[in-house]
């Protein structure tokens, strides 16, 4: 019985090998093997990996920057390309409402998806913070961003009465940053819990925090208690990136930017 196993795998090698062998030899074609004889002469050339600008998309973006800036003199300040090609539009803070309505409603536009709103926080500015926003146009695959700016103390319009969807963006901002959004329908902590005090994302918010949160097992509840720490008095004398580069966005709001060229120069605030 083993033996005739055995022969049964024997056979079976022998016929996968002629198979093999038979398959090789019929893509032996003529011009299989110039290829083959053309490759080993001439090593394939890897393509360029390293991202480089499209200059033709640059011009269009330029291009509709500024026809966004003789629709709205008003409000738009400032124009330039972050990264090569993404496209900016600064504003100032009275705008934003109708600057977003005209990206949203105009047919030549069309950026209906509000894909987030964030903040920065510069203390070395007047205006220290800067709000961005960022929206999407389906219809022409494109994206843009909107900058303005304010301080600890002017309010800025909400823009949920043009896109719902900033609803909770403009609540983590007053959060996180104590940014103030007039007309918003429900304007209170997202993130943080009841009670707490300060907005954690803002450069002269301590790392440690005010209190700590911890479980009391006499009280059968977590309580919240001023936060302790074992060494009295820290002192850390370290520079910091604003004291190092204390006017490090003076000359463009976003590093490796380049400004477009307006048609009419608005006055700067």
């Amino acid at each position: 019985m083993v033996e005739r196993v055995r022969s049964v795998v024997q056979l079976f090698h022998n016929t996968s090998k002629t198979a093999f062998a038979t398959v090789r030899f019929l893509h032996r074609t003529p011009s299989t093997l110039a290829a083959g004889s053309e490759e080993m002469n001439h090593p394939k050339r890897t393509s360029q990996t390293i991202w480089t600008p499209d200059p033709e998309k640059q011009g269009r973006l330029s291009r509709f920057g500024r026809f966004v800036q003789s629709c709205l003199p008003k409000y738009v300040q400032k124009l330039q390309l972050a990264a090569g090609d993404e496209l900016e539009v600064m504003i100032e803070p009275s705008g934003v409402v109708p600057v977003l309505s005209f990206l949203k409603e105009h047919h030549a536009c069309q950026f209906t998806n509000f894909t987030f709103l964030t903040a920065v926080d510069v203390p070395t500015r007047t205006n220290r913070f800067e709000l961005v926003y960022s929206l999407l146009s389906i219809l022409y695959n494109a994206r843009i961003r909107v900058k303005t700016y304010t301080d600890e103390l002017t309010p800025v319009d909400s823009v949920t009465s043009v896109f719902q969807g900033a609803n909770w963006y403009e609540r983590e901002a007053f959060d996180m940053f104590g940014i103030i959004f007039t007309g918003h329908p429900d304007l209170r902590r997202i993130l943080t819990d009841y009670g707490f005090e300060g907005h954690p994302l803002r450069k002269d918010f301590p790392l440690t925090g005010y209190t700590e949160v911890r479980y009391d097992d006499e009280l059968q509840r977590v309580v919240s208690e001023p936060v302790e720490l074992l060494q009295e008095f820290r002192k850390f004398d370290l520079q910091s990136p604003w004291e190092t580069f204390p006017k490090f966005r003076d000359q463009a709001m976003t590093s490796a930017s380049r400004e477009i060229e307006l048609h009419d120069q608005p006055e700067q605030k």
